[in-house]
């Protein structure tokens, strides 16, 4: 329009389009959307971690932020926990069906944390707002993150001993808990009344809510400068994208069914019986069918899964295995073809308990997914990991301050070893990716001193290339009455290896009293400390990927040398050098 004011293109400010602009985005532009969106997202992250308040999300970081169309599906979400990445879409998509689109407005922000709406367990609350531009609404934008307390029978909400969704706190249904700008003082004063830690979560909620503003501001800045038609499209684009990148994928992969399955340890309450997973996936052509018909029926102990918690495994290994630089958008998901049966471990039914599916069963689902495409892609699999978010969640009562106390950790261990190089060690793995708490941290917030903290030498899984170590962590308690609630696994069912590697060592809990009494604890505890009692934690390795003997000397001398492993055990396991 050379400035006569006649370009119809929307967000053309300074009258130099020539011609009204075909929307057919091109790559460029559509690279740079791809990256503002996803700008967005992080930002989001960085704000919701540097305003909250309890130290599972500003130190942990145990949180995920996303930027969704208005039916609910992904335009970008960042790179945080892998197990939100399909249980944040299907959250807003839940929520949706309870909630009149057509009624929101600015400044509204939406809350829930129930499970079988979309979500994990109920101390992960989302809060999601709607985007409007121009009156209109164009997207919503939204985060999921764990709360230290949400009530329940336990300081801490999650406790292994839990048979309903009753026992792990208050459940919310989708409400507006801000009003066109306004907190709204009855749901939030509903909220702070349930729950133990009224400091730290109520901090945590405006955290979340500030976290969305940031989005919503962002993404109006990103509409006024490249207008709406252009973001708009660009949101399309990058779907059609997406899905285009991962059918080139899935055509990579031989055609075949691959089946494998693994197993858990007991729910912890009924049964110490192996609770069997199965998997086949089918590969050939652009799509995918992953089936878990076999998997056992959903159990009275919280380590059921709802469906969008199984689809979250499902998103992170294919990605991981075929090509995970596609980003994580709804449209690299639709070609999954995923079967879970309702009623079993992988689609639980109301009022299930759920509190530990994704802390253990979705690492079970991990690992039986990389069983199965190991054997049509052994170069992108990984052994089995330690197999386990290894929660320990400590909480009670501090009479000099006269408030409860509670502090969930995920211990993390080691990864499996790969074709190419040796497993990561002492890290969280797979379906969380959660950072640990700091020993300073840990002992200022909790009645604890941190005695040991450091790799458990001898917990690889020796192989060509070995898995990662364990974690060994040491805490003793410096006051009485102190409820403390572990939800591990791999105790008795060690990560396995791959191609001739060896499986990785055993979890173990051990307890000794003031008075030198030693308890040794299963898998699932619920369990008391007193002043000096100690509690040693030892995690998982990972398993180990080919014929250890063919392992490098010079690895192993190195290993040796930083006290990882034992002589004995590189003579036994090794070979010797």
């Amino acid at each position: 329009c050379e400035g006569r004011g006649q370009c119809r293109l929307s967000g053309c400010r300074r009258g130099r389009q020539v011609r009204r602009r075909e929307l057919i985005m091109d790559a460029i532009t559509l690279e740079v959307m791809r990256n503002r969106f996803f700008a967005i997202t992080e930002e989001m992250g960085a704000a919701l971690i540097r305003t909250a308040y309890s130290t599972n999300i500003k130190d942990r970081r145990d949180c995920s932020c996303a930027l969704f169309n208005i039916n609910g599906d992904t335009i970008a979400q960042a790179e945080h926990i892998p197990v939100h990445s399909g249980v944040l879409p299907w959250g807003v998509k839940g929520a949706l069906k309870h909630v009149d689109k057509d009624a929101l407005k600015p400044g509204d922000a939406i809350m829930h944390n129930d499970p079988f709406i979309g979500g994990t367990h109920l101390p992960d609350i989302i809060i999601f707002s709607p985007i409007f531009y121009n009156g209109k609404l164009v997207a919503f934008v939204g985060n999921l993150a764990h709360h230290v307390d949400v009530g329940g029978k336990v300081p801490g909400s999650l406790t292994p001993d839990a048979t309903e969704i009753f026992h792990e706190g208050i459940c919310f249904p989708p409400v507006k808990v801000k009003k066109e700008g306004i907190i709204d003082s009855e749901i939030y004063g509903m909220f702070q009344s349930n729950i133990r830690t009224k400091y730290e979560s109520g901090g945590d909620l405006m955290a979340q809510i500030a976290a969305n503003n940031v989005g919503e501001k962002r993404f109006g800045e990103l509409c006024d400068e490249m207008g709406i038609d252009v973001v708009l499209e660009a949101v399309t684009e990058l779907e059609k994208y997406c899905d285009r990148r991962m059918a080139a994928e899935l055509e990579k992969l031989p055609a075949g069914i691959y089946e494998f399955e693994d197993s858990l340890e007991g729910d912890g309450i009924t049964t110490e019986e192996p609770l069997q997973i199965k998997v086949a996936v089918t590969t050939g052509g652009p799509k995918i069918k992953i089936d878990f018909t076999g998997t056992c029926p959903q159990v009275r102990g919280p380590l059921n899964c709802v469906r969008p918690m199984a689809l979250a495994c499902v998103y992170y290994v294919i990605r991981a295995m075929t090509d995970p630089t596609i980003p994580p958008n709804s449209g690299t998901y639709s070609r999954f073809e995923v079967i879970t049966p309702e009623g079993t471990l992988v689609n639980a039914v109301y009022p299930a308990a759920t509190g530990s599916g994704n802390s253990i069963t979705c690492q079970r689902l991990v690992d039986v997914l990389i069983g199965a495409l190991a054997k049509a892609t052994p170069e992108k699999a990984c052994a089995a990991a330690c197999g386990s978010m290894n929660g320990i969640q400590l909480g009670g009562y501090n009479p000099k301050t006269h408030s409860f106390f509670a502090n969930g950790e995920t211990v993390g261990g080691g990864y499996g070893g790969m074709w190419d190089q040796d497993g990561t060690s002492g890290v969280n793995t797979h379906m969380t990716n959660t950072r640990n708490t700091p020993v300073e941290v840990l002992e200022t917030i909790m009645p604890v001193k941190v005695i040991r903290y450091g790799l458990m030498p001898d917990s690889e899984g020796p192989g060509l290339h070995r898995g990662g170590f364990g974690i060994e962590r040491v805490l003793e308690f410096q006051t009485d009455e102190v409820d403390c609630f572990i939800a591990s696994d791999r105790v008795n069912t060690p990560p396995w290896g791959l191609a001739g590697g060896m499986s990785a060592g055993g979890a173990h809990f051990t307890v000794i009293r003031a008075d030198k009494t030693v308890e040794h604890l299963p898998s699932k505890s619920r369990i008391r400390f007193y002043k000096n009692d100690r509690l040693y934690i030892q995690t998982s390795g990972g398993g180990g990927w080919g014929n250890p003997a063919s392992r490098d000397k010079e690895s192993l001398r190195r290993d040796i040398r930083d006290g990882l492993v034992s002589m004995e055990r590189a003579e036994k396991e090794y070979g010797g050098l």
